[in-house]
């Protein structure tokens, strides 16, 4: 799956539920999309937090030749997040550990921040699944000949997908390579005390993790 921008609960449940993730940033960085931006609460409503990028041409860059155009953005996105979420159960639990990735990110690369927080979001979690990139291995073009090979040299023998991969993907060819694919159910989470109602399932993790601070692992589910 690509990398995205600190991504909504159902984003982890997925790594945790698998026993490797791989992260496929060697294919088309797409605009206005969860690759660099993601939503969360604030008092006047969802807002979109975005990464400034820089792009060269709409079909052809990839999201790991996507880099941030302006250097201060963590301070901005920040911001938003203490005024949203300073008063929550696990703000400054968390603050210590996520703060840093925000106003000093050791990259400007949209792949290399995407993994940042999603690691550092994953050990929040208490998820140790492998993270790797798809670039470790050795894949073919094609969209699902690529994602054959990622499934075989991982030695996999299923294939987790989200689901709004039934519309493209090739389930019989993956069957053929020796690889069942299995698609996830997302429904069925439970609300838990967030600000500012009514109640909103589709927002950053960072949602999650602030309102129920340690306890967030209660609200998720392995799919």
């Amino acid at each position: 799956m690509q990398s995205s921008y600190i991504p909504w609960k159902g984003y982890f449940d997925l790594i945790r539920s698998v026993d490797e993730f791989i992260l496929l940033d060697e294919v088309q960085f797409t605009r206005r999309d969860w690759r660099s931006r993601n939503r969360v609460k604030t008092q006047h409503g969802i807002k979109w937090l975005s990464l400034p990028v820089s792009t060269k041409g709409k079909y052809h860059q990839r999201i790991d030749e996507t880099f941030v155009s302006d250097p201060t953005w963590g301070d901005h996105h920040w911001s938003t997040l203490r005024r949203s979420y300073g008063r929550t159960p696990g703000f400054r639990e968390y603050q210590t550990m996520l703060e840093p990735l925000f106003r000093a990110p050791a990259s400007l690369q949209l792949s290399a921040i995407n993994r940042s927080l999603i690691e550092a979001v994953c050990a929040i979690l208490r998820i140790d699944t492998r993270i790797s990139w798809s670039s470790e291995y050795a894949a073919g073009p094609g969209r699902t000949e690529r994602l054959i090979d990622l499934c075989l040299q991982a030695g996999a023998s299923e294939y987790l997908s989200g689901p709004a991969a039934r519309v493209y993907l090739d389930v019989d060819a993956l069957a053929s390579a020796g690889v069942q694919v299995r698609f996830v159910d997302y429904a069925g989470y439970p609300e838990y005390d967030q600000p500012y109602p009514p109640f909103e399932h589709q927002v950053s993790v960072l949602d999650l993790i602030f309102c129920t601070g340690p306890r967030a692992v209660e609200y998720m589910k392995l799919l």
